[in-house]
């Protein structure tokens, strides 16, 4: 079959993107996106951005620094480095200064494309919308950064921060891992984790021994396994791993780490507006990470293995995020939506003033503006369209073969 015009472009575009990405894990992003445009919004960053209409109002709005890929599978909870457990937004790979308005338009197309994965009709999610702009106005009127932990967390925010805190880490490391009588090895099953070569393994080994000893305490980070990490739909492919260490001693006291390769944000190519001379893409996501969320995740580092940056943290769980689908109370799920438009305005205060981004005063009265609100939601509109038509599209050229490595 022949695809013409900016049919096309798209997949070409997509192809493009994900070139020199490990094989295995192509494969399982691929598949992934065929099976819902939700799925495919999630795994086309680079493509939305692409296709982002430019309205002028909303071009204008204030510079703030921007998780850039923001949308509802991209809030959830983590531990800090406090050892506090938080709900925040978690994921910086693309994080760059930018009007305010690209992370809210993304978002809220994400509600939009995402509500038939959630069993919500139209009316609905143009309901869901409006709490999370509603949220977001009112947090940023009010001009005062705060934070969701777990005794400030209410509805199903707070059900699964609890959760969490009732998740002992023996728990965790056996969902993750395999008991060897005193040790434990990765559990390689394919789903989340893949088996790494000697020529992998040697390379991490060599790079955390080296990173362990100018650590307080270097014994913490003794690998005892490596493996390649399945997660997450944009960067799956780019080289990742999940690495068990001693921790706090074996074997129930043993930590998980994620290591990550940073690539440059997908909006750079979008960008006129001067940026900071970050000393690697490492440094811009833990920098920017640190700046937007309340507390940063726990042992976040950005590190240098050869010629590639990496960003180095605890394993943050991927099901620890608020499950929506199925939700039978509405108005539980309404009550996310507006706590996530809280969460948006409380980072764009808390990095506010820094790096010429705008000031807590410019983005209050950003706030206090109506206009801009509904050219948003026509934006958003147009914009969920456009991914529905972009995956039918892809999900045609990959029955045909078209992402067959």
């Amino acid at each position: 079959m022949e695809w013409l015009g900016w049919t096309l472009t798209i997949i070409r575009n997509i192809q493009a993107f994900n070139a020199g990405r490990d094989p295995e894990r192509l494969v399982i992003k691929y598949r992934n996106m065929r099976s819902s445009p939700f799925i495919f919004l999630r795994g086309t960053c680079h493509l939305f951005y692409d296709r982002l209409p430019h309205e002028q109002m909303l071009d204008r709005a204030p510079l703030t620094w921007l998780c850039g890929d923001l949308h509802i599978e991209n809030f959830g909870s983590y531990k800090g480095d406090n050892r506090l457990v938080y709900f925040d937004i978690n994921d910086f790979d693309e994080a760059v200064l930018a009007p305010c308005s690209w992370d809210l338009i993304r978002c809220l197309s994400s509600i939009l494309v995402g509500a038939k994965s959630m069993a919500v009709k139209r009316p609905d999610a143009l309901v869901l919308c409006r709490k999370f702009l509603d949220g977001y106005v009112a947090a940023l009127t009010n001009g005062k950064a705060r934070w969701i932990e777990r005794d400030t967390a209410v509805g199903l925010v707070q059900n699964l921060l609890d959760n969490q805190r009732n998740r002992s880490r023996t728990q965790f490391l056996d969902s993750r891992t395999e008991r060897k009588g005193k040790q434990r090895l990765i559990r390689v099953d394919g789903k989340k984790a893949l088996p790494v070569s000697d020529k992998q393994r040697n390379k991490i080994i060599t790079f955390m021994d080296s990173f362990a000893s100018q650590q307080p305490n270097p014994e913490f980070y003794q690998v005892h396994d490596v493996a390649r990490r399945i997660a997450g739909t944009g960067s799956l492919g780019v080289d990742r791993y999940i690495i068990l260490v001693e921790g706090k001693g074996s074997p129930d006291r043993n930590y998980l780490l994620d290591l990550k390769q940073a690539l440059p944000s997908s909006l750079s190519s979008h960008l006129t507006i001067k940026q900071p001379n970050w000393q690697t893409e490492a440094h811009r996501i833990v920098a920017l990470q640190q700046r937007i969320q309340a507390v940063a995740m726990a042992f976040l580092h950005p590190v240098v293995i050869g010629k590639k940056s990496y960003v180095l943290r605890g394993l943050q769980p991927s099901e620890d995020r608020v499950t929506l689908n199925g939700t039978k109370q509405f108005h539980l799920v309404e009550g996310v939506m507006q706590t996530m438009g809280e969460l948006v305005a409380w980072s764009q205060l808390r990095s506010s003033g820094r790096n010429n981004s705008a000031t807590s005063d410019v983005l209050i009265d950003f706030a206090h503006e109506k206009k801009w609100q509904q050219s948003l939601m026509d934006v958003a509109e147009e914009c969920a369209a456009q991914v529905e038509q972009d995956w039918h599209i892809y999900a045609e050229a990959f029955d045909d073969g078209a992402f067959t490595n």
